[in-house]
């Protein structure tokens, strides 16, 4: 913890003020207790807009599962939040899934098979991670059967189902609502907390990594996750 703290003191120098207050503020308000995960997800925008969406709400990490696609947002869309926003690349299989679950979520599968809980409806009590699948085919029946709940997000019309971009961002906002108005502490802790702003830094810094690098090697200290 000290070595993180004094890291981020060192990064603070390459930073503007305007940058610093900006970290600072927004950094209060991140939480990863909730973790969109996407499945083979492979147009460029809808990865961009997932990313945006999930940055607005002030979630700044998701998860790619890769198998035939590669997640690699349109920086047009993105509109700066990939610098913000952490992307954890894992292979496409349960066993990414049951990696997520050993971290303490609680699998949800965004789909209306499995008895699947309304949004409005879903109470949250613990960390979760939302399992969201390809453009054309949705969550495959394989996580849907690994998954330990269904969510669904009710629809009013004759179309079937969001886009998953769309589903993406109002799964997000209706989510962090929720646990806005709820008494658990789904905030970063101290630990990780420090970590963000350090990723932060290096990403608002130019050479931001050879930097960092840099002052690990010469004070032998690593950034231990």
């Amino acid at each position: 913890m000290e070595n993180l703290a004094q890291t981020f003191e060192y990064l603070k120098q390459f930073l503007t003020e305007e940058r610093l207050a900006k970290i600072e503020h927004f950094s209060r308000e991140s939480s990863d207790f909730v973790l969109p995960v996407m499945d083979d997800v492979y147009q460029f925008r809808n990865a961009a807009a997932i990313i945006r969406s999930v940055e607005a709400c002030g979630f700044h990490k998701v998860v790619a599962m890769e198998e035939e696609n590669v997640f690699n947002p349109n920086l047009t869309v993105t509109k700066g939040a990939e610098t913000w926003v952490e992307v954890e690349k894992m292979p496409k299989n349960i066993a990414s899934l049951q990696k997520i679950k050993e971290r303490g979520y609680k699998i949800l599968a965004v789909s209306l098979e499995k008895d699947a809980v309304m949004l409005p409806e879903y109470e949250v009590t613990e960390p979760i991670a939302l399992v969201f699948g390809t453009e054309l085919e949705g969550v495959s029946e394989e996580v849907i059967d690994f998954a330990d709940a269904t969510l669904a997000i009710p629809m009013y019309g004759f179309t079937k189902s969001y886009n998953v971009s769309v589903a993406a961002g109002i799964c997000m906002y209706e989510l962090k609502q929720k646990l806005i108005r709820s008494d658990i502490d789904y905030k970063l802790d101290e630990h990780k907390l420090l970590e963000m702003k350090i990723r932060w830094a290096v990403n608002s810094i130019r050479s931001g990594k050879e930097i960092l690098a840099k002052y690990q090697k010469d004070h032998q200290v690593s950034q231990a996750r």
